[in-house]
């Protein structure tokens, strides 16, 4: 990984660069921000300009034999340590036991979703940790003398989920570190790292993605029509995991795009039987997709409105979204829209809770029929 296939984040890559070039590397850096925004690619590409034996243009050479060794995630003097989840209750289950699925995971995901993390793990629904066991190898590790390289790195993806005990081991390392060896921690929620090792790392904040990078992502990369890519990355919200994970649910887009429909139309035209039955086929969905359906729902009310008081610039909606809304706008206007808005709300703290979707839903819709007229 070379800072160049990483877009976005100039001035952290300038702060890295400079650290390292001019020798002045701090013996434990955390990398920290928002999910899918590309940290730990950041972090990967620090080490790889770390051991670069031909660094150019500010950047790794990418071809030397310890870039070769860091693209396929097997260079000696780099170690990992992540979440795992014990095999065995009762045994030492190490970051090693799962190498070759982490090989896999980095390179099938350089935004590092951790969901997809906990499917490589087997078990998608555990909350895998870093156990105190693992603490205890890395210091072992990092104890001997580096092989082929000036320093040993240790890259640690999601310090918060160090186990107390673990973290505690860590932090005594942290403190008082060999001279050969530089920690890099990369973490999604940084305030829930231990404060004792947080206050003693170099701290480089990284913000959320553009939206025009990642619209320029789902273009090149999946062939994606510019328009839909916008779309798609201002709901992302600076998030690149989101957006690929959006990609798979265009479907379900769909769907709701025509349950949405089917509900302003029936409103407007006052179809009380039709929405009773709109309703029920809305609650046959399940819970969560009620609730996602729902705040589908609150999104395009945001959007007909701008579209309704001639903002294009700040629409965000894919062609057909557009389509309808180039007639339906003109009914969401700054004297229904918050009160439309609030009855979605009600309506999701309701399903939430566990109300009966069939009912709450038909409220919504009868509750409609009066909004739209206003």
């Amino acid at each position: 990984m070379k800072f160049s296939d990483i877009p976005s984040h100039q001035t952290a890559k300038e702060r890295l660069r400079a650290m390292i070039d001019n020798d002045r590397i701090p013996h434990a850096v955390l990398l920290e921000g928002p999910a899918g925004i590309g940290k730990f690619a950041l972090a990967r590409a620090t080490a790889q300009y770390i051991h670069c034996e031909n660094r150019t243009d500010g950047d790794s050479c990418g071809v030397c034999p310890s870039c070769v060794q860091h693209q396929s995630f097997n260079h000696i003097d780099t170690h990992f340590v992540f979440p795992i989840v014990k095999k065995k209750s009762g045994q030492t289950t190490l970051c090693d036991d799962y190498i070759d699925e982490w090989r896999d995971y980095l390179s099938q995901n350089p935004y590092m979703d951790f969901q997809n993390w906990m499917t490589a793990l087997g078990s998608p629904t555990s909350q895998p940790t870093i156990y105190v066991d693992e603490s205890d190898a890395l210091i072992r590790k990092l104890s001997y003398t580096s092989h082929a390289a000036r320093y040993k790195v240790a890259l640690i993806w999601l310090p918060e989920r160090l186990h107390e005990s673990a973290a505690n081991k860590l932090l005594k390392q942290i403190e008082e570190p060999y001279s050969d060896t530089i920690f890099i921690l990369v973490s999604n929620e940084a305030k829930k790292i231990l404060p004792t090792i947080y206050s003693r790392t170099q701290r480089i904040e990284l913000k959320r993605l553009a939206d025009n990078i990642i619209a320029d992502d789902l273009t090149k990369n999946f062939s994606v029509d510019p328009a839909d890519a916008m779309a798609l990355a201002h709901i992302a919200e600076g998030n690149m995991i989101k957006a690929h994970n959006s990609l798979n649910l265009s479907r379900e887009n769909h769907l709701f795009l025509d349950l949405f429909m089917t509900l302003m139309r029936q409103a407007y035209q006052r179809h009380v039987k039709e929405l009773k039955e709109w309703s029920a086929e809305v609650a046959a969905l399940g819970r969560e997709q009620e609730l996602r359906f729902v705040e589908y729902c609150q999104r395009l009310i945001r959007e007909n409105f701008i579209y309704n008081i001639n903002r294009p610039e700040l629409n965000y909606m894919n062609r057909e979204e557009a389509i309808f809304s180039s007639k339906f706008a003109r009914f969401i206007n700054e004297r229904n829209v918050q009160n439309i808005m609030a009855e979605l709300d009600n309506a999701y703290t309701d399903i939430a809770g566990n109300g009966n979707g069939k009912i709450v839903l038909f409220d919504l819709a009868v509750k409609m029929i009066i909004l739209l007229k206003t």
